[in-house]
């Protein structure tokens, strides 16, 4: 049993039955990292083999709705067989079992006289097949080729899924930086405008702040970051409103060293910070204050961004959390979807507010989550 466990090999997993079922397990492991990929020429090439291993078949086939993907085994059979043999499958939808005729072969040793169509389904709907080549095709085995073709589309469907989430972050990201960068770059160019006559080093210096917060709120790779860049182009964000507020803004930032490597959603407290500083400040009369706290918490880090504004009705926060289209917070009802979807429904956004008495939105999120990285 080479390649297998030392332990497995010297029979500690008891039983013939309880090995085998490992190694059933094991097999169908070494295929899920690539199905999860998706359906595609690649993933199927690089699992094929392992699902052939599952059934201890002569050949299988991998296919989309028209076309071979994959093969393994049988080397000397005809492989363009695959694709008109999926094509009946992918329009009638259910399991067939084809005979020899159906496979034709000039090799006078062939012993593939049937083939198992079973149908690959992603959301109801049919986007390739799983094709075993055997001599005989018992009730038992058409059963066993249905159910590795039920497992196969349960990691593609699970691939799906993870895909259909990476567009959904992708769109909600668009949707911040739509929401944002007009606001923000109107305000930015005329505080440096200002500058430009009167004191033309700090105009240079905040043009150069602008490009550098641009540059990373408008980067294309990754739905996620550390907690150090954001807060690196949150300190730039703030270096250019305080070009406009002046001194009617004072900004405190706090931060623990220890969560700096923390990974958040990219773009998850930029939003709070702007909604700090346009829900709240911009509607004060004369100074007001942010404070942007981030602190160890055990397995967690905790981030707080909290203003001395006008504030607002919990009720109308409620709303926007919920997702009412009615209300004009896009940027806390997104980062809120986000972090739930990253870390689950015990990571949402808590928001402290009520009328004249500012706002402060508390973040929790775990120092590490399987699957989220920079």
């Amino acid at each position: 049993m080479a390649g297998w466990p030392g332990w497995l090999r010297r029979g500690h997993l008891g039983t013939e039955a309880d090995r085998a079922t490992f190694r059933t397990l094991h097999t169908a492991a070494l295929a899920t990292p690539a199905l999860r990929a998706g359906l595609t020429e690649a993933s199927a090439q690089r699992s094929v083999r392992h699902l052939r291993s599952l059934l201890a078949s002569p050949a299988v086939a991998l296919t989309d709705r028209e076309r071979l993907l994959a093969w393994d085994g049988g080397q000397h059979h005809h492989q363009d067989q695959a694709g008109p043999l999926a094509q009946g499958v992918v329009a009638e939808g259910g399991t067939v079992v084809l005979q020899r005729d159906a496979i034709p072969c000039g090799h006078p040793g062939c012993p593939l006289r049937q083939v198992i169509v079973a149908p690959l389904t992603v959301e109801e709907r049919v986007i390739g097949t799983f094709q075993v080549f055997v001599p005989s095709a018992s009730a038992a085995l058409v059963r066993a080729a249905e159910e590795v073709a039920g497992w196969v589309s349960g990691q593609l469907e699970l691939a799906e899924l993870d895909a259909s989430r990476t567009r959904l972050m992708e769109a909600e990201v668009r949707a911040l930086r739509a929401q944002i960068s007009p606001h923000f770059v109107y305000n930015s160019l005329n505080a440096i405008a200002s500058f430009v006559r009167t004191d033309p080093e700090r105009a240079r210096e905040l043009l150069l702040e602008f490009a550098d917060f641009t540059r990373y709120s408008f980067r294309r790779h990754g739905e996620f970051t550390t907690l150090a860049e954001e807060l690196n182009s949150i300190e730039r964000y703030l270096v250019l409103e305080k070009a406009r507020f002046g001194d009617r803004l004072t900004v405190v930032l706090r931060v623990a060293p220890e969560v700096l490597p923390v990974v958040v959603p990219f773009l998850s407290l930029q939003p709070l910070v702007e909604n700090a500083v346009r829900h709240g400040l911009e509607q004060k009369a004369g100074s007001g204050r942010i404070s942007i706290i981030a602190e160890d918490n055990g397995s967690e880090a905790m981030i707080s961004v909290e203003d001395d504004g006008v504030g607002e009705d919990p009720e109308k926060v409620r709303r926007v959390l919920a997702g009412d289209p009615e209300t004009d917070s896009v940027g806390l009802g997104n980062v809120d979807a986000r972090l739930r979807s990253a870390f689950g429904d015990d990571y949402g956004l808590v928001v402290e507010t009520a009328p004249s008495a500012g706002t402060k939105v508390i973040v929790r999120v775990p120092k590490y989550a399987p699957g989220v990285h920079p």
